[in-house]
């Protein structure tokens, strides 16, 4: 396909170079400590919650580039929508009501997004953030939201200092 491409003039697609970013972010969104460990829901929903947390510390850090930020930032939004829209089709979803479910993940994505950007330098605000998001308002007895919000702190004080082209790349810390 990408002969085809190439061929007829439309060159390589901006958002695979995307894709090895987004595929550690959802590496370390899947990160057993997380559901084990810190008690976040083991469930779809929880998995998808914990990719929209890591996925919020990347958009926020490409942010901070300013104008150099805003096409990374808008192309790895594509390919997490691209990537949801696969998840939906895979648990079988049919293609009458993927939009609508896909526009609920995107809406959540980017009110978790919102979120996150206002209390990750906010511990307590963090941690509120979070029992909402990732425990639905519901934490049960094992949640940790506490060290959720530490980890997520650390991972974007690593974010923040890895040089642009190589968090592009895919390097988160």
């Amino acid at each position: 396909m990408q002969f085809l491409k190439t061929l007829f003039g439309f060159g390589p697609d901006p958002r695979e170079e995307l894709v090895p970013l987004y595929s550690a972010i959802v590496r370390v969104a899947r990160e057993p400590v997380w559901y084990a460990g810190m008690g976040v829901p083991d469930t779809i929903d929880g998995r998808f919650d914990m990719v929209a947390a890591i996925l919020s510390l990347a958009l926020v850090r490409i942010e901070a580039e300013g104008d150099a930020g805003r096409a990374p930032g808008s192309y790895l939004t594509e390919v997490f929508i691209d990537d949801m829209e696969g998840q939906i089709r895979q648990i079988g979803i049919g293609d009458v009501i993927v939009g609508k479910h896909l526009g609920k993940m995107v809406a959540a994505m980017g009110g978790r997004l919102a979120a996150y950007r206002a209390a990750i330098g906010d511990p307590a605000a963090l941690e509120e953030a979070l029992l909402r998001n990732l425990w639905r308002g519901e934490p049960g007895p094992e949640a940790k939201p506490a060290l959720v919000a530490e980890r997520l702190r650390g991972i974007a004080t690593q974010m923040s200092v890895v040089p642009f082209g190589e968090l592009l790349g895919g390097r988160l810390a």
